[in-house]
């Protein structure tokens, strides 16, 4: 029987401890706060959209990061094995939009219950208010953990550091974003200690700065059934996708916009800006909305043009409009010339603002880069650079859109990463 760690008490650490445990082995959890899951708790706003119950290849598709890398893992621990997984530990769940799986209760802190379940079954050990250290080595082999333990209680006084001995280290340390649960990057200095490369790290699916006066002047305006659009500098178009987004104090914020900063994320911080518009009506083309203007004009000819605009659009909406359209508020719609309409009927096809930012990694849902998956084999997520040592999770340089498949990446190559430790260090 070998001694595993896990490091990290999140989606990956504590799969991975699961996996390893599930093998007979003496696995040990380390957890520097109070309880597990910390980030699991806000994921979904609370409600942890856990998988995807897409085709698995699909899977890929919404992988930004290295999709390839992750074949092995998530061939040997796919989507439907996740759900049955969850459904044995008692943790009912149920399929919405986008199918997108959540727990039947919409309550998250049933993910890290049948997580805790499936680990106390698995005869793990869990430490909380453990800090790991660094991971300690003996010529070219992973020989322990060493750690920070807090007395009964959290008593920071009776803190005290201790070497735990392990044949194998699973690293599931997460990114850095949200870094009030946690995520402080710790795996990353250890990675690059030992010899790992690593992909210089960005917020993901964070919403994103614009430079316009007029989108503060929106704040807290949702949009839906609407067509997002950002082009690079030369008018290549990076991205588009039809949903729903928001306007903030800062910029944009919203499901549209959340996944196209891991898209466009890279290419904003190598330009500097990017240009983007909004497709207000995509469910019409402008000779359509031509028409549909000239009805609204003819009802009432001497109607000022912000009050026939509100027929058309938010409320909020309508000053910004009539200030980008030239087209004064109080003017009749009578007075309205073709040319006028025209430019109108283009600002309503391609509302136009300037990306200028990300927001930071506090705003982050992800993180974008990391460990790179070039130093770690695919098929056991074990170091190529040193034996003994494993990768899990946010960690790595993974990632992938919102719908539930990041989490499932943690879940699919913790598993890997337990079961290839436990396989690799039979005694």
């Amino acid at each position: 029987m070998s001694s595993v760690i896990a490091v990290g008490g999140g989606a990956a650490g504590m799969m991975a401890a699961v996996a390893a445990g599930r093998r007979g082995h003496r696995v040990t959890l380390l957890e520097k706060n109070e309880k597990l899951g910390k980030k699991i708790y806000i994921t979904g706003k609370g409600r942890c959209n856990f998988t995807n119950a897409c085709d698995v290849e699909q899977l890929f598709g919404a992988v930004v990061s290295n999709p390839k890398f992750l074949y092995s893992a998530i061939y040997g621990f796919d989507n439907s094995m996740t759900m049955e997984f969850f459904r044995e530990m008692g943790m009912p769940w149920k399929v919405e939009r986008g199918n997108r799986v959540f727990p039947v209760s919409d309550h998250s802190s049933d993910v890290t219950k049948a997580l805790e379940r499936a680990m106390d079954q698995a005869g793990v050990k869990v430490l909380l208010q453990t800090e790991a250290k660094d991971i300690r080595t003996h010529g070219e082999q992973v020989v322990g953990v060493e750690v920070k333990r807090r007395g009964p209680g959290g008593e920071r006084h009776r803190e005290h550091t201790e070497v735990l001995p392990a044949d194998a280290v699973i690293v599931a340390t997460g990114g850095i974003s949200y870094p009030t649960t946690g995520s402080t990057g710790d795996g990353y200095g250890w990675a690059k200690r030992l010899g790992h490369g690593l992909v210089d790290t960005r917020p993901a699916l964070v919403p994103m700065v614009a430079l316009e006066d007029y989108i503060p002047a929106m704040q807290g305006l949702s949009l839906r059934n609407v067509t997002l659009r950002i082009r690079d500098q030369r008018g290549r178009e990076l991205y588009r996708e039809f949903g729903e987004m928001l306007f903030t104090h800062f910029g944009v914020s919203g499901p549209l916009v959340l996944t196209a900063s891991s898209l466009v994320g890279k290419k904003l911080a190598a330009e500097g800006t990017l240009a983007a518009s909004i497709d207000l009506k995509p469910a019409l083309e402008e000779k359509q909305l031509q028409e549909r203007l000239l009805r609204e004009f003819s009802k009432a000819p001497n109607r000022h043009f912000g009050n026939v605009l509100r027929e058309v659009l938010p409320a909020k909406m309508v000053p910004v409009a009539a200030e980008l359209s030239h087209i004064p508020e109080h003017q009749p719609v009578r007075e309205i010339t073709r040319e006028q309409r025209n430019d109108l009927v283009k600002l309503l096809k391609g509302f136009p603002f300037t990306l200028c930012g990300l927001r930071g990694f506090s705003e982050a849902i992800i993180t974008q880069g990391g460990v790179t998956v070039k130093e770690v084999n695919p098929s056991t997520m074990e170091s190529k650079k040193l034996p003994g040592l494993y990768f899990a999770g946010e960690v790595l340089d993974l990632d992938a859109v919102t719908g539930g498949y990041n989490l499932q990446i943690a879940w699919s190559t913790g598993v890997l990463a337990g079961r290839s430790a436990a396989e690799n260090h039979e005694l």
